[in-house]
């Protein structure tokens, strides 16, 4: 029990230095240039509140439950002799993981013109489908790049066919279903399929996951909206909450709270059964090992509920009013740089970064380091916010920006460590959680609004650029870090080289710096 306590103070500090700078930034900006209704600004507090508490027990319970139990299914699954039966499993996992993700839900509420149900079971499966064609590339050993090149092909050329309302909302999806809770049992997944390879790459394939699995749903919604006529659809736009009273105020969190509670439950009862059936049949782990793992699932939920309760009763109110204040003053460029410093801090309260973080600095044995990692998201993010603001005020198709996005991340791909591009890939889908659903997308919501803009074509697709720009930024650091591995090797090639040239054919040279 010690431990834990430890664990979680540690994970509290975390917490704190993740979320404090985003709340002194949304609070300067309320009390100088983007004044908000002092409800608003109480549920920010509150919900900030809630994010940081939420944050603690998540990144716990992710750590020894959520992990744990994605890497022994991995490996058991792995285990049989009948790809088949292991492809079925894969599916029938990543179907029921997607059709209960919360985030999936609200996607679907916003496409009027598609029915819910058909959308959510084309987007499980297109999931469930990825997963397994993900699970047979790390078995085969197939270069995750070549995958890559051939899929976003595909992707763009059946985007040319689509209507432009369903645009954004394809490239969305593909963020939107890799959520905080599905994320550390699909990455645990891939360390636990690698792990019964023993060739040098297997490390190198460990990662790659939620690259892939990313791509199912944007192909499903893409297929979607070739068959469904758009008509008069359109996204519908959530109302924003305000409480005048501390009355009104207690009644918005007190129905969260319970709403997200049974959200979580249904959405973490698939995966806990699964788990379950895994061990009667094939695991068998020792009850100190299944107690640890029950309370790491208690965190899992509680974490989670708190978490999401925060970030839509108390960000999205406070990120969509900003939007519209900030993009109405007479010098509305500025919400370009303002969008900028948001991204560069609001990602480091996404939960799933952090598991991302632990698991790239644990597997590389701390030679790529987690700090490293959150500067490159930090920055990615923060280039595609100005990018988003940017459409916001002139209107430029997202086309004009996802398609070079794309085309540099996959040119990078076949020049830096096959590690980095599958750390970059599923870097993506994990930058674009619900603290971009929830404050950045309302955020641009707001702004296209105060502009008169058109919120389905110039607003939505936030979360396709967040999650676009990490790959290129964490490839690039690939390609520093293959630079410096270079240089080592060289500086400790010459010393040796040196020791064996004869003093008089030095010439010039006084010193030799080893």
């Amino acid at each position: 029990m010690r431990l834990y306590q430890t664990k979680l103070l540690e994970k509290l500090e975390e917490s704190l230095g993740a979320v404090l700078p985003i709340i002194g930034i949304v609070l300067l900006l309320c009390f100088t240039i983007a004044p908000v209704p002092p409800g608003i600004l109480m549920a920010f507090i509150i919900g900030a509140v809630l994010l940081i508490i939420g944050m603690m027990f998540f990144t716990l319970g992710a750590e020894i439950a959520m992990t744990p139990m994605g890497e022994r299914i991995g490996t058991s699954m792995t285990q049989s002799t009948h790809v088949g039966v292991v492809a079925l499993l894969c599916f029938v996992l990543g179907f029921i993981i997607t059709i209960s993700e919360p985030d999936l839900q609200v996607l679907a509420e916003q496409v009027p013109s598609i029915p819910n149900y058909t959308l959510i079971i084309a987007v499980a499966a297109g999931v469930g489908i990825f997963l397994v064609a993900a699970m047979m590339r790390m078995l085969l050993g197939i270069a995750l790049s070549h995958m890559l090149v051939a899929l976003y092909l595909l992707v763009f050329a059946l985007a040319f066919f689509v209507p432009g309302d369903f645009l954004a909302v394809a490239f969305d999806s593909g963020g939107v279903t890799t959520g905080p809770m599905t994320v550390p049992f699909i990455m645990a997944l891939g360390i636990g399929f690698s792990a019964v390879r023993s060739d040098r790459h297997a490390e190198n394939d460990s990662f790659g996951l939620v690259a892939l699995c990313s791509v199912g749903p944007v192909l499903a919604v893409l297929i979607l909206g070739m068959l469904y006529d758009p008509g008069e659809g359109s996204y519908t736009q959530a109302a924003i909450p305000d409480a005048d009273t501390s009355v009104e105020l207690w009644r918005l969190f007190s129905s969260g709270i319970p709403h997200y509670m049974k959200e979580m439950l249904i959405s973490l009862l698939p995966i806990v059964l699964f788990f379950l059936v895994f061990q009667i049949l094939l695991l068998h782990l020792k009850k100190r090992t299944l107690l640890k793992i029950v309370i790491g699932i208690l965190y899992t939920y509680i974490g989670l509920f708190l978490f999401l309760t925060g970030v839509n009763v108390g960000f999205m109110p406070a990120g969509n009013y900003l939007g519209q204040i900030i993009a109405s003053l007479p010098y509305s460029w500025i919400i370009v740089p303002i969008g900028m410093i948001i991204g560069y801090f609001i990602v480091k309260a996404e939960p799933a970064v952090y598991v991302l973080m632990e698991q790239v600095e644990e597997l590389t044995s701390g030679a790529i380091s987690g700090k490293s990692m959150g500067l490159s998201l930090s920055v990615g993010v923060s280039c595609s916010l100005g990018l988003a603001m940017i459409r916001v005020i002139t209107g430029i198709s997202i086309f004009w920006f996802l398609i070079p996005g794309y085309i540099a991340a996959v040119i990078l791909s076949f020049f830096v460590p096959k590690i980095f591009t599958a750390i970059a890939f599923d870097s993506g889908g994990v930058a674009s959680g619900p603290m971009t659903a929830t404050f950045l997308l309302p955020f641009a919501m707001g702004a296209c609004e105060a502009l008169g803009g058109n919120i389905v074509t110039d607003a939505f697709g936030v979360v396709a650029m967040v999650a676009m720009t990490p790959l290129i930024t964490i490839q690039v650091l690939g390609a520093v870090y293959r630079v410096r591995e270079k240089k080592t090797e060289a500086a400790v090639l010459i010393p040796a080289e040196a020791s064996v040239i004869p003093w008089e054919d030095l010439g010039d040279f006084d010193i030799i710096e080893l």
